[in-house]
């Protein structure tokens, strides 16, 4: 049975439900609140004759045998000549019926009804009538009759009319996840990136952009895993060839491999060693296993530790190092070997896309500032910032900048232009360090990396 018939069932039952138990408990309300204006109406008068009767049935030996003789005195003195009474024993048996108009039957369904009591325990039942209660209690059971006829009637009308509307929005409800299912079962077989209408804005509408969310996200991930067998197959390709070529040649020639021979296989073997250790490291900093061991550090003093070791290349290329670093320390907790990593790969890249005689800047400063996953402002980073004056980076190509394998120019050498698993690696160790890393470009000025560290480990964006 599907969502929308089992809505429409339960609440249409507790529709009917609700319309019965309300008719019933007004019907009751009218009948008890007409019965007791009856009752009080003739009060005195069942009152006076109860009196009568019960004395007289104590007086004769708690016995009823001559009672219409007492009844007939009370009679006479009542100024209602139509008057009536019917009394029954408590087996229902008859014990006194004055002869008017109206029959026994017509005395016990219309007339006002009294229990005689005498020393604690029930002697008999006494109805009581006459042509002014007659009359009221037929008016009773018709306007009873009538309101009872309408209450139905406006119970049935409202309740189909409900069931309409609640029909109306039970399919209107479950219309979104008529259209999620078919989605999700074309997302089950295989075919990632399926989307779903959002036609609302409540949980229903969430739960259609979550999903539309999680299959972009599939297809997403489906496509980096064959762009990632694709490339690592690709780089994998190149330096195999060549340690095979290179065999080739030589157990052709017949001739002992002299040394020179040998240094192009020790390079590949270099390079795919490389390779292997940084795709290695990757995968466990996507994992999440990376182990990062955070102590306090001076980040002014790692930043100039890592411009030394790359001030050789920079000089080799006419290139000029500014520094930009406060003249107070900043320590931070963070592991000294990740973060070196980090820098070290930045101003390699920026040394090695800047032309001869360009210019590099390192600058450093605390700032507040918002972190990745996290909706806060006012968290305290150490902002250290790499810019070159480079060829600069295409727009296009910025969101892409660090995934895997990704290079800027598809044509760069691959000795030259690296594994292009770098920047993804650096990404993953700030992130593993509660940080953040963005990069900003101009075609033709430069390009800039920025890395955001908090200065406090509770303001990790990781937490």
């Amino acid at each position: 049975m599907s969502v929308r018939r089992k809505l429409f069932l339960a609440i249409s039952a507790l529709i009917i439900v609700m319309g019965i138990v309300h008719t019933l408990i007004l019907l009751s309300a009218v009948g008890g609140m007409l019965h007791v204006f009856l009752v009080s109406d003739r009060h005195e008068e069942l009152q006076a004759v109860s009196e009568v009767l019960e004395a007289y049935y104590e007086q004769n030996g708690q016995s009823w045998i001559g009672v219409r003789e007492a009844a007939d005195e009370w009679a006479n003195a009542n100024p209602r000549q139509d008057t009536q009474l019917l009394l029954l024993d408590p087996e229902r048996d008859t014990l006194l019926y004055s002869y008017g108009n109206a029959s026994k039957e017509i005395i016990r369904k219309l007339g006002i009804r009294h229990e005689l009591n005498v020393n604690g325990s029930s002697a008999a039942i006494l109805y009581y009538i006459d042509l002014e209660v007659l009359n009221q209690a037929k008016l009773r059971y018709g306007l009873t009759s009538s309101i009872s006829a309408l209450l139905v009637a406006s119970t049935v009308i409202s309740t189909l009319l409900s069931m309409l509307v609640v029909y109306v929005l039970t399919r209107r409800l479950t219309a979104p996840l008529n259209r999620l299912v078919p989605a999700i079962d074309r997302l089950g077989r295989g075919e990632w990136g399926v989307q779903t209408d959002v036609s609302s804005k409540d949980e229903l509408g969430r739960l259609a952009q979550a999903f539309n969310a999680m299959s972009a996200q599939l297809r997403r991930n489906e496509e980096l895993r064959r762009n990632l067998v694709a490339d690592v197959a690709h780089e994998l390709r190149t330096p195999v060839t060549i340690i095979q070529g290179k065999l080739e040649l030589i157990q052709h020639s017949g001739k002992p491999a002299d040394p020179e021979s040998l240094l192009p296989i020790q390079d590949e073997l270099i390079r795919l060693t490389r390779l292997i250790d940084d795709l290695h490291l990757l995968s466990r900093a996507e994992a999440k296993q990376l182990s990062v061991e955070r102590k306090a550090v001076n980040a002014i003093v790692l930043l100039e530790q890592v411009i030394e070791r790359v001030s050789l290349d920079a000089g080799n290329k006419q290139q000029h190092i500014c520094r930009n670093l406060p003249a107070e320390a900043i320590v931070i907790p963070l592991d000294p070997h990740r973060m070196t990593q980090v820098f070290l790969n930045l101003l390699l890249n920026a040394v090695r896309y800047t032309p001869e005689g360009g210019t590099i800047t390192v600058s450093a400063k605390r700032e507040a500032a918002a972190l990745h996953k996290l909706d806060r402002s006012d968290v305290h980073v150490l902002s250290v910032t790499i810019s070159d004056t480079g060829s600069g980076i295409a727009p296009d190509q910025l969101p892409h900048l660090f995934n895997r394998f990704y290079r800027t120019d598809e044509a760069r050498s691959r000795h030259t232009g690296g594994t292009g698993l770098g920047l993804a690696i650096a990404q993953e160790l700030v992130l593993a360090h509660g940080g953040s890393i963005d990069v900003e470009s101009v075609l033709g000025e430069g390009t800039s990396f920025v890395v955001r560290l908090p200065l406090n480990p509770n303001d990790s964006a990781l937490v």
